[in-house]
């Protein structure tokens, strides 16, 4: 069992319950830095989808400390080593920025890095000084330590309270993952390998992961507002309206009063934004009609924003109210999971037929889309992306991308 003092704290917690808290994450949890993160939404724009999807990364880092410390205590791990596992992942996303992931392809450097510096930078040192390593920390939020695939991996307590908490708050179904049998099928030997007895809940968490992309955090109109607001912080640091290097110090009340108080694109979209009139879908292309979905990605910001102007310039719609965005889609990194089975140690991917289903399926829901003012639909008249850009081959049958059992639906 995890000691603790006498010096503890309970918070009540909507996913898991009452959690524990000893007296350096208290102090820790006191700290500007990790009282920002209640200011921070852990699905930024998505309540503008699911009204209830309005927790914050706070919610999810005591969260991800639960489970990391239950894990850990399945692991055995020596009572330090629990203890490293529980801060990390009380800490692992004090870098977000305002909005979440929503802002981090704008800030371009990913939120581990602005984590790591936040931990090195500011009174967090300090307190993590006066009983750990503070290196060791940051190794473990980074996944660059023994310890560190239990908060950052393939299979990790980031990921699995995530979905829980994803799917609490908005309602859908299919977060639902069996915790209790991937944490008590692990063990760390060198690497954080999972019981063969466990591979059905493995399966059913990419399997969850793989519907609440489209349903939720790549739901067609929550690309819309994360692109419409994408916008919005690229041109206020342009602008110099907002200072980019220092984003980790501010949170989405502090974004969103300076958004409102400029002028121009800035101003107009952040009021879209505030009274939910977005721009709207003008033209779409699945990227499963590509041979090679994946070629899509090579197509850089550069060009798209060209295409942008070109569109432009042919139908008078204001140029900064063209977007082209292309869908994200997961990479299901749980396929690397290693699985052992007594004697030998596979990959995920190599003993499941569903995580190899779902390889080909995940290119099914994303696209790429234009997005314009509902008022200029009528100026874009036999579009075609071709026409603007460099786009990868289409496959001559639709359903190549498709997995055998889902062409026996059709």
């Amino acid at each position: 069992m995890l000691n603790i003092s006498k010096d503890t704290k309970y918070i009540r917690d909507s996913v898991h319950g009452d959690l524990c808290l000893n007296e350096t994450e208290i102090k820790l949890i006191d700290t500007p830095q990790v009282q920002r993160i209640r200011r921070i939404t852990q699905l930024g724009f998505i309540s503008l989808v699911y009204p209830g999807a309005n927790h914050s990364r706070f919610e999810h880092s005591i969260g991800t400390m639960y489970l990391g410390s239950k894990l850990a205590q399945h692991l055995e791990l020596e009572e330090h080593e629990k203890k490293l596992v529980r801060a990390a992942s009380l800490l692992h996303d004090v870098g977000h920025g305002p909005f979440s992931h929503a802002s981090e392809p704008v800030l371009g450097v990913p939120h581990e890095k602005l984590t790591a510096k936040v931990i090195k930078h500011t009174c967090l040192f300090d307190i993590l000084n006066e009983e750990f390593n503070v290196n060791e920390i940051i190794k473990i939020i980074n996944g660059d330590s023994e310890l560190g695939p239990l908060v950052s991996g393939e299979l990790d307590v980031d990921r699995m309270d995530y979905l829980m908490r994803d799917s609490h708050y908005t309602g859908v179904a299919y977060g639902i993952i069996d915790v209790e049998r991937i944490i008590t099928n692990m063990k760390l030997d060198n690497y954080l390998l999972l019981n063969i007895k466990a591979v059905q809940a493995a399966e059913a968490t990419l399997v969850a992961r793989y519907f609440m992309y489209p349903s939720v955090y790549q739901h067609h109109t929550t690309r819309i507002v994360n692109a419409m607001f994408r916008r919005c912080l690229k041109k206020s640091f342009k602008e110099k309206i907002i200072n980019k290097n220092k984003i980790y110090e501010y949170d989405e009340i502090d974004i969103i009063t300076i958004l409102r108080n400029s002028e121009g694109t800035i101003k107009d979209f952040v009021t879209r934004l505030d009274n939910r009139n977005l721009l709207k879908t003008a033209h779409s292309i699945k990227l499963n009609q590509f041979k090679n979905p994946n070629d899509i990605f090579k197509i850089e910001e550069k060009e798209l924003r060209k295409a942008e102007e070109e569109i432009s310039e042919e139908t008078n719609i204001d140029r900064d109210n063209i977007i082209i965005n292309i869908a994200d889609y997961p990479r299901f990194d749980e396929m690397k999971t290693q699985v052992y089975d007594g004697e030998d140690i596979y990959h995920l991917n190599e003993i499941s037929s569903i995580v190899g289903a779902l390889k080909i399926a995940r290119f099914n829901y994303p696209d790429i889309s234009l997005y314009i003012p509902k008022e200029d639909k009528n100026k874009i008249k036999k579009f075609k992306f071709e026409n603007y850009l460099d786009l990868p081959e289409k496959s001559e049958n639709k359903f190549d991308t498709m997995h055998l059992s889902q062409r026996k639906l059709i």
